[in-house]
């Protein structure tokens, strides 16, 4: 068996080809043979880093592995469309969160349509149209009068209202790549169209329409990351809360004011700002987290309380090295990585702020 090409992972002061071998098989370590991919054995899965940790398998070539981590979703998705939010150490049959969050549900089409720009598999992109589907169909039902999505459908049923920017911003991405799934099926889905151009307006137009949490970074840079604020206005965000939440030299504060940087939001980071065009900022955030990193596993911390020069929580997680390979992977020039994040060829949907037209 030929070995993958992983060139496109190795970055000067991040990963050298040894390391990002490493990183691959640490991820593949935890990965269960029913293709379930927990934050770490004995921990739980939840179905957004479960498909962020099975990109990271594509981004590798890892194609088969990843494969398995989407046909475990296929396997195990509700009638309604959804998944749980919590599956202990991904045992499907042992739920431990029984919410259903909506952008956990949606980030399915992101992974489908990676590992298919990754593989050409088309017989994989037929067997997964359904869950992609139902699963899109499921978060539409949470969208509001407004155009952004309500975050969950509690255990009871009850649906919740209230919307989260990062959460929205990250279902836009997903909608985009479930709009280009169809377009590659030719199934169009004028609906959905309609959608995201109606949550990209909330989210360019309309703040109040969410819960403030402004607090957070992820609330900062995630519509830039999942491509609803662009050009000049995605620019100025960034600039806008570069020095509440960056930290010179040991990355992004998970949330104001608290003295703690965490390895995942720092590796988003560095994807939004390549998404901008910003390379180099992008590569100096990578390189500010190498403490985080394991050598015994190729793993990285969870985050890096630097009042106390604590490594907290003691926890690897798969997530934190995945979302860390798709920043290098960009970085790198990985063609699939760099589609579905630059989003230059993703659908854009009916988008009100263009006077109605389909652009």
């Amino acid at each position: 068996m030929t070995a993958p090409r992983t060139e496109h992972l190795v970055l000067p002061g991040v990963l050298t080809a040894e390391e990002a071998a490493a990183t691959v098989a640490g991820i593949l370590a935890v990965q269960r043979e029913d293709g379930a991919i927990p934050w770490f054995r004995g921990h739980h899965l939840d179905p957004w880093d479960h498909t962020e940790a099975a990109m990271a398998l594509d981004a590798a070539g890892e194609h088969e592995a990843a494969e398995r981590a989407y046909n475990w979703l296929a396997r195990h998705q509700n009638e309604d469309g959804s998944w749980y939010a919590a599956y202990a150490d991904g045992d499907a049959h042992d739920v431990t969160d029984r919410g259903r969050e909506t952008n956990f549900v949606a980030y399915v089409a992101v992974g489908v349509w990676h590992h298919y720009l990754s593989t050409g598999d088309d017989t994989f992109l037929d067997r997964l149209w359904p869950t992609v589907y139902a699963a899109v169909e499921f978060v539409l039902r949470l969208q509001q009068p407004g155009g952004q999505i309500g975050w969950k459908r509690d255990a009871d049923g009850t649906d919740t209202s209230d919307a989260l920017l990062t959460g929205s911003s990250s279902i836009h991405q997903a909608l985009r790549c479930a709009l280009a799934i169809a377009e590659q099926r030719e199934e169009p889905q004028p609906d959905w169209e309609l959608a995201v151009g109606a949550l990209r307006h909330a989210i360019r137009r309309h703040p109040e329409r969410f819960l403030d949490k402004d607090r957070y970074s992820m609330d900062w840079y995630y519509p830039v990351l999942g491509g609803a604020l662009t050009g000049t206005e995605a620019k100025s965000r960034v600039e806008e809360g570069w020095s509440r939440f960056v930290v010179p030299g040991l990355g992004v504060r998970c949330v104001v004011p608290n003295p703690w940087v965490t390895g995942g939001e720092s590796a988003e980071l560095a994807l939004a700002l390549w998404v901008l065009g910003e390379s180099d900022r992008a590569l100096e955030i990578l390189q500010s987290i190498q403490n985080l990193r394991d050598a015994e596993t190729g793993l990285y911390w969870t985050g890096y309380v630097f009042d106390d020069d604590a490594i907290w929580p003691r926890e690897l997680t798969t997530w934190t090295a995945g979302s860390l390979l798709l920043a290098v992977a960009a970085l790198g020039g990985h063609d699939a990585t760099c589609a579905v994040f630059g989003g230059e060829h993703l659908p854009m949907g009916l988008d009100p702020d263009c006077c109605g037209r389909v652009v």
